[in-house]
């Protein structure tokens, strides 16, 4: 497990843009058994996570169309959070970072660490647009 002062600041990095952290098991499943879109990010400390993924992340949610709910859990960080929010993805192997789409609490879309590693934040973010454009019609102002 990660000491806090290496974390907080790279959670901080979505939750101040108003990604919602959740840290039991019960969070994640009170957030991905609602209706709606819910973007799931698996956050990580590695390179590809600071780099791609978590900077991808804020580029995609500048478009005015993506999910309703945006949360993440930190692997590593929130063991158990984590562990339940992989039991709504069973057909991928454990994967962090990665970025899961669900609507109506079902699992359309997900971007393994295969998706993200070695990509810009601009590719990344092209890649979460084009899943938005395709599963999250509802337009939305600038975070919401």
């Amino acid at each position: 497990m990660y000491p806090d002062w290496m974390t907080k600041p790279l959670e901080g990095e979505l939750t101040s843009i108003g990604v919602k952290a959740l840290k039991t098991p019960k969070d994640v499943e009170k957030a991905l058994e609602e209706k709606g879109t819910t973007l799931l990010v698996i956050n990580s400390v590695c390179g590809c996570a600071a780099g791609s993924a978590r900077p991808g992340v804020k580029l995609a949610l500048q478009d005015k169309i993506r999910p309703e709910k945006i949360v993440t859990v930190f692997a590593g960080v929130d063991l158990d959070a984590v562990a339940k929010a992989r039991t709504y993805i069973p057909e991928y192997p454990p994967s962090s970072p990665s970025i899961a789409l669900f609507k109506d609490k079902k699992l359309v879309s997900f971007l393994q660490r295969e998706n993200i590693q070695g990509k810009s934040a601009e590719g990344v973010a092209e890649q979460l647009k084009n899943i938005f454009e395709k599963h999250c019609r509802k337009k939305l102002s600038k975070f919401t």
